[in-house]
């Protein structure tokens, strides 16, 4: 299981870097934009060295023809680096280009899936990751629960290393859903993962913990007191 911060901020980077198992950090031309008037690259190249090189980075193409994405793909690896892993839209031209990126040896992520069709022909074509939008889907009238759990069963049926790597969410439960239907990972943005420790039973929990440790040892003291 993997989770990704969905992001390119780097303050929110350097947070959550430190809070949960941060498996990678993705990105495309609508977050970038939020980040405001950035030297892309090196935005980039600073959200490699907070993660690392262990940790994926997905980074997606902006050209919408054939030539242009690859050029787009080859300029990413040129200047941040060979690891980053390749997001392409699962368009005609954009099925093109993985299967040239994948012939390549490059690192694919094949984005902005919506149908099971979409997810099986990228999973036949090699990508690393498929990124359906589960909310999207939603909003579409499209069930991402079924449509997950097909795509899962598709990678399990051909033997295929693709992973499904769940994307688009509003809410905590959506995140849970995508997961239980196999989705081996899920990015999401930091809203999200601040929406799973809202819950005010658990700051209740520890505030009771507390209380109840004080009563038996004294007000203010820890385990490292004694």
């Amino acid at each position: 299981m993997e989770f990704m911060l969905d992001t390119a901020n780097l303050d929110e980077i350097k947070k959550y870097e430190a809070i949960i198992p941060l498996a990678g950090v993705t990105s495309n031309p609508s977050i970038v934009k939020n980040e405001g008037k950035i030297d892309f690259f090196a935005h980039m190249q600073q959200i490699r060295a907070i993660i690392g090189s262990e940790k994926s980075l997905h980074v997606q193409v902006v050209a919408t023809d054939y030539e242009g994405m690859l050029k787009d793909a080859e300029t990413i690896l040129e200047k941040i680096d060979r690891n980053v892993f390749v997001k392409v839209p699962v368009s005609e031209t954009g099925l093109t280009v993985i299967k040239e990126l994948k012939a390549r040896g490059i690192n694919v992520t094949a984005t902005a899936i919506y149908t099971k069709f979409q997810a099986y022909l990228a999973i036949a074509a090699g990508a690393d990751y498929i990124a359906p939008y589960f909310n999207r889907m939603e909003n579409l009238n499209i069930d991402p629960k079924a449509a997950l759990t097909e795509m899962a069963q598709e990678i399990a049926r051909t033997n295929s290393r693709t992973k499904i790597l769940a994307a688009s969410f509003k809410n905590v439960g959506q995140v849970n859903a995508a997961l239980e239907c196999g989705a081996q990972a899920a990015t999401m943005g930091a809203a999200i993962i601040q929406q799973a420790f809202a819950m005010p039973s658990i700051e209740q929990a520890v505030t009771d913990f507390t209380q109840d440790w004080e009563t038996s040892f004294g007000e203010g003291t820890t385990i490292s007191s004694l």
